[in-house]
């Protein structure tokens, strides 16, 4: 007598339903990602010109900005002038320079804003901003797309980045870093894309070399790698908004030898580590580091084309000028010089107290964010219909996606060490990047919103775990459908979070109660 086998089921009713249906599927890829971004634009844009005042470091960045799209340098404004600025009669500066501590392109992105919207508008400070935090909701589902093939997972990805609220308030908020993000991020797309390419051309020159019968002991070195030099322009112009932009630059170009050397060997190219070091690696530094510096100086350009520029005419004013074997060198560059040095100073001894300063040991775990803003009032006062009132912009990320993005981390780490995947050692580099150099400072002030320059590989990361989590529809039917409840819940848990945080994020008037419901840590308040 024979006994039957009952196959078990495998992948969810969901699985069965999508597969049935093509139309769906074709819909799918560009509605998932278009409700993304519109998600992503609601957040950013709803309510931008709100408060009507430069808040935090906008009292810098927005008037430089000014005066560097009117005079091509950043020029000193007098007593009383942020007062003037948020009345709508921003023209009160002065021709003095000032000595900024940062590059001028981030300054010019805002100065876009403010040329296309007008000075006059608080939407005009902060609409360039804006702009970029929904491109940069874009760009994370593209590169989350080409790591994980799944349009399900890039719209997870650029999703939590849609309602987080480190990244909506550092988009709402006319600082710097916003910008950074999403260069750095542009140049990690770059160098994915080149990993890619490369491995192409190494196939393609053994094939060429096994026709010819030719030797491959050392592999080639290739020169024309034109993602390559996209990320070492699109790094470059990171460090001329911030230069902890360098920082990117220098773990992407580790992680490109590391990965080159790899596919050299897994090609079974003999001598493959040392055709890397001494063939490859010299080209890839001429390929990415040239142009970075070409991108960097050619940020400074109406710092140059000025008269009136910050040390500008440092050595024509009595200043010692250069000399010996260096006395060539012309003055205007010799004045560069010297801002660039009086920069560094500035930054390696920047050490004065602030109350929001956040350790970077602290960081991964959000334990000092950031106030941008805050206007309290009493009942009757600014409409406040309660005994008291209050408008707050806190740099507080969804505490459930910062530190489910902080446990997936620790948990791609072991993933890389077991398995040796790619696409995690990838996204593991872009947090290194962007968080390690900082724990080399850990007496210089600094704060928790400078996170958003690495959030997108967290993100990453968070994703890679999800998928994880989910499964693929050939796993067991129990599986999967535990893994898409689990996905399911906590995705709905962070977006009812988000509702929650989203006044604290705007500046809107809530009660004062309801501000202090959102202080779940003591260090927040």
């Amino acid at each position: 007598m024979s006994t039957r086998v009952i196959a078990e089921p495998r992948g969810s009713r969901l699985d069965a339903w999508y597969a049935a249906n093509p139309t769906v599927q074709k819909a799918w890829h560009w509605a998932g990602p278009a409700a993304v971004l519109l998600i992503a634009a609601v957040t950013r844009l709803w309510g931008l010109g709100h408060p009507d005042e430069l808040v935090f470091d906008e009292t810098y960045y927005v008037k430089d900005a000014y005066t560097l799209m009117n005079l091509g340098y950043e020029a000193r404004w007098p007593e009383g002038a942020n007062d003037s600025f948020n009345a709508g009669t921003p023209d009160v500066y002065t021709t003095d320079p000032s000595f900024v501590v940062h590059p001028p392109l981030g300054k010019w992105i805002i100065a876009s804003g403010l040329a296309v919207v007008g000075a006059e508008n608080p939407v005009g400070w902060r609409i360039a901003t804006a702009v970029v935090g929904i491109l940069a909701v874009a760009l994370l589902m593209l590169i989350a797309f080409f790591l994980f093939r799944s349009t399900l997972l890039a719209s997870i990805a650029g999703g939590l980045m849609a309602i987080d609220g480190n990244a909506i308030v550092m988009s709402r908020v006319a600082l710097l870093d916003n910008s950074l993000m999403f260069l750095a991020l542009l140049g990690f797309g770059a160098i994915l894309l080149d990993r890619g390419w490369t491995e192409r051309r190494l196939r393609l020159w053994l094939a060429m070399r096994a026709d010819v019968g030719g030797p491959t002991d050392w592999g080639p070195a290739l020169w024309w790698r034109p993602w390559l030099l996209v990320a070492g322009l699109m790094l470059g112009l990171a460090a001329s908004v911030k230069w902890n932009g360098l920082y990117f630059l220098a773990f992407f170009a580790v992680y490109t030898l590391v990965v080159d050397a790899l596919d050299r060997r897994r090609l079974g190219i003999p001598f493959w580590l040392s055709g890397t070091v001494l063939k490859q690696g010299p080209v890839s530094f001429l390929l990415t580091v040239p142009i970075a510096v070409l991108a960097y100086l050619a940020t400074w350009g109406s710092w140059f084309g000025s008269d009136g520029g910050y040390y500008r005419h440092w050595v024509e004013d009595g200043n010692p000028a250069w000399t010996g074997a260096l006395a060539w060198v012309p003055v205007d560059w010799q004045n560069f010089w010297h801002y660039q040095v009086s920069v560094y100073n500035y930054h390696v001894g920047e050490s004065r107290p602030h109350s929001y300063e956040a350790n970077p040991l602290g960081w991964l775990l959000m334990l000092r964010p950031t106030s941008m803003f805050y206007r309290g009032s009493s009942l009757g006062e600014n409409g406040c219909t309660d005994s008291q009132c209050g408008e707050a912009i806190a740099g507080i990320a969804n505490p459930i996606i910062w530190w489910a993005a902080t446990a997936a981390v620790l948990y791609l780490i072991y993933r890389l060490a077991r398995y040796r995947e790619w696409r995690v050692g990838a996204i593991l580099v872009g947090v290194a990047a962007g968080y390690l150099p900082w724990l080399l400072y850990l007496d210089r002030t600094v704060f928790q919103f400078y996170t958003i320059a690495f959030e997108p590989y967290l993100l990453l990361a968070l994703t890679a775990v999800i998928g994880v989590i989910l499964g693929r529809p050939s796993d067991p039917r129990w599986r999967r459908d535990g893994g898409i409840r689990l996905v399911g819940v906590f995705l709905l848990f962070a977006i009812g979070v988000s509702v929650f945080f989203w006044p604290l994020w705007t500046g809107m008037q809530v009660p004062w109660q309801f501000i202090q419901l959102h202080y779940w840590v003591p260090t927040w308040r």
